[in-house]
């Protein structure tokens, strides 16, 4: 084996990215402090194609220097807004006919293994505060909890890897992923 030089991996240009078909998925970040997070959460939008970040409330938004600094550009390539109030873009993403899906550990929850989404479905990803996790008034309007299974001492992952877990496991399961 060879590890591939970063011309040969045949990647989009920013260009070809605006214009190519996106997952019918959406991600929000509901008071996420970090910036950091912010930024990996940019980079694994652009990763899997994500059609939109929603940055909520205390959510840092571009352009910012430790955003950029993570995001390794995605933040210029994923489309975004902010929204004021998590809870009242829940409630427009729902009549908007998009399924919210809180990954949070709650009473209910389906555990990621067990989720199997409908590829003609538009979902909604929301991860919570770095401390707080997603807003309870927010995890009651929501449709379903994912809760991503762990079998260590601690009881949650940071929300960047949280996110990535996920959205990996939403585009694995329903999406065609080209292969080699």
């Amino acid at each position: 084996m060879r590890k591939l030089a970063n011309e040969e991996l045949g990647r989009l240009s920013p260009e070809e990215f605006a214009q190519a078909g996106k997952s019918p998925c959406v991600l929000v970040l509901d008071n996420v402090r970090s910036m950091n997070n912010v930024g990996s959460a940019f980079r694994t939008a652009d990763a899997f194609a994500v059609s939109k970040i929603y940055l909520c409330g205390i959510t840092a938004t571009p352009p910012h220097r430790e955003i950029t600094k993570t995001a390794l550009g995605a933040d210029q390539t994923v489309n975004w807004e902010h929204a004021a109030d998590t809870l009242t873009l829940v409630q427009q993403l729902k009549n908007e006919g998009f399924v919210v899906i809180s990954i949070e550990q709650a009473e209910g929850s389906t555990m990621l293994q067990d989720f199997s989404p409908n590829p003609q479905q538009s979902y909604a990803f929301v991860f919570g505060n770095e401390v707080d996790g997603v807003a309870q008034e927010v995890v009651a309007a929501s449709n379903l909890c994912l809760e991503i299974p762990q079998l260590g001492t601690k009881h949650s992952l940071n929300v960047s890897v949280s996110l990535g877990i996920v959205v990996w496991d939403y585009v694995s399961k329903a999406v065609a992923l080209p292969s080699n």
